[in-house]
């Protein structure tokens, strides 16, 4: 056989590994190894074509395996947070979209609030008339409500507290009937006189003594007996203080006369501003189990229960003409009273002085009776057993009794 030598200059004896292909192949051809050899040769691209596979297919199995790894720390470092503890970018970016949404929906509620109290202010607008057959005198610049009880004996002027009325002496008054000619008035901006600013001390003082004129009282054997009670303690105190030759003696029931008890204006007077306090007032006007709770807490178990024509007495002189506005003019003043320096000066009055508690009144700190005695210069405080703030409505005989042991002065 000839030996031919390979393109390459080589020849197939030379390359056992070349010979045994063309064999095998020639062999399966069927005696064609020299045309296979031929068009090897007429192919010199093909082992190309097959490098190229197999390094496709080497670098599809690396993307494919580097796909399933997961990525490391290296390729995605830790973003620690700031070290001047200022949240990072993204969480900031939460508190500021959380921050508007509350905003807006405090916006949308007060919206809604405001128009919902505008309405209900728009439908409980109707004013109550004061009940029929009531009493006026002028006293001093305001037309007053008032009521007598007796025809003998000698004066009693009755001046309610905070929240009150000529008839919250409805228990009481009949009793001191029995021995005195008794009165009571509505100070302005309670009950039913005419609502007349401004509503303090000096005022409300001028109108207690121009109700002694209209009644002729404060001559000669008619210098009532004057009892305050609550905050009218400090209406009692400065006309006994201004007009001493007017006044037969002073009770103060239940009250210091101080305003240590008011301090500067509640700071609600800002934040309840209409239409919201108005429709705050109304409905716990409104509630009845609400007033009937109030006024169990200040009188006690040995109060008789309010029913119905009960509740409106308390209830109805707030929903007249002009109350409202009234009532928030004297929250602004705060409880009335006077210093403490003024009030010591009745040490030096020379007029008949007493002091009653209820013996279980927790507006006031258990020693203010016996330290109140002693600065008016009063005898010691009479306290009543088992009475609250309003001994007048739970023990009137008791109240009844304390004032008729307060000596006529001559």
């Amino acid at each position: 056989m000839e030996h031919r030598p390979t393109e390459n200059g080589t020849d197939n004896e030379a390359d056992p590994e070349v010979g045994t292909d063309t064999g095998v192949g020639g062999a399966a051809g069927g005696g064609r190894g020299d045309e296979d050899g031929s068009a090897a040769e007429a192919r010199p691209g093909a082992d190309a074509d097959a490098t190229v596979t197999e390094a496709g297919a080497g670098v599809g199995a690396s993307v494919g395996a580097s796909a399933a790894e997961p990525p490391s720390d290296a390729d995605h470092p830790a973003t620690d947070p700031p070290s001047d503890g200022t949240p990072p970018p993204r969480t900031r970016s939460r508190l500021r979209r959380w921050g508007r949404r509350i905003a807006l929906t405090c916006v949308v509620t007060l919206v809604a609030v405001t128009l919902a109290s505008f309405t209900y202010n728009a439908f409980t607008d109707d004013r109550a008339d004061p009940p029929e057959g009531l009493t006026y005198v002028q006293a001093a610049d305001i037309r007053t409500r008032y009521q007598t009880w007796g025809t003998s004996g000698s004066p009693v002027v009755l001046v309610h507290g905070a929240f009150e009325s000529v008839d919250t002496w409805s228990r009481l008054a009949p009793l001191l009937a029995r021995n005195h000619r008794v009165y009571a008035l509505d100070l302005t901006g309670y009950g039913y006189s005419q609502r007349r600013g401004p509503y303090t001390v000096d005022h409300l003082t001028r109108q207690l003594l121009g109700f002694l004129d209209a009644m002729h009282l404060g001559g000669p054997g008619e210098r009532p007996l004057l009892v305050g009670h609550s905050s009218g303690a400090a209406m009692v105190a400065e006309a006994a203080l201004r007009a001493p030759e007017r006044i037969g003696g002073m009770m103060l029931l239940d009250g210091d006369a101080l305003d240590t008890g008011a301090g500067p204006p509640s700071a609600l007077r800002y934040v309840l501003i209409d239409p919201f306090r108005t429709s705050l007032l109304r409905i716990g006007l409104g509630t009845d189990w609400l007033i009937r709770k109030v006024y169990g807490s200040q009188c006690g178990p040995q109060c008789p229960r309010l029913d119905g024509a009960g509740v409106d007495q308390w209830r109805r002189p707030f929903q007249v003409a002009g109350a409202e506005g009234a009532l928030w003019s004297m929250l602004g003043e705060g409880v009335l009273g006077i210093p403490a320096d003024r009030l010591r000066r009745l040490r030096d009055v020379p007029m008949p002085k007493s002091v009653v508690f209820g013996a279980n009144d927790d507006v006031f700190d258990p020693k203010t009776p016996t330290e109140t005695a002693d600065r008016i210069g009063a005898p010691p405080p009479t306290l009543i057993p088992r009475s609250r703030h309003l001994p007048m409505i739970s023990a009137p005989e008791a109240v009844a009794g304390a004032i008729d042991a307060v000596p006529a002065r001559q």
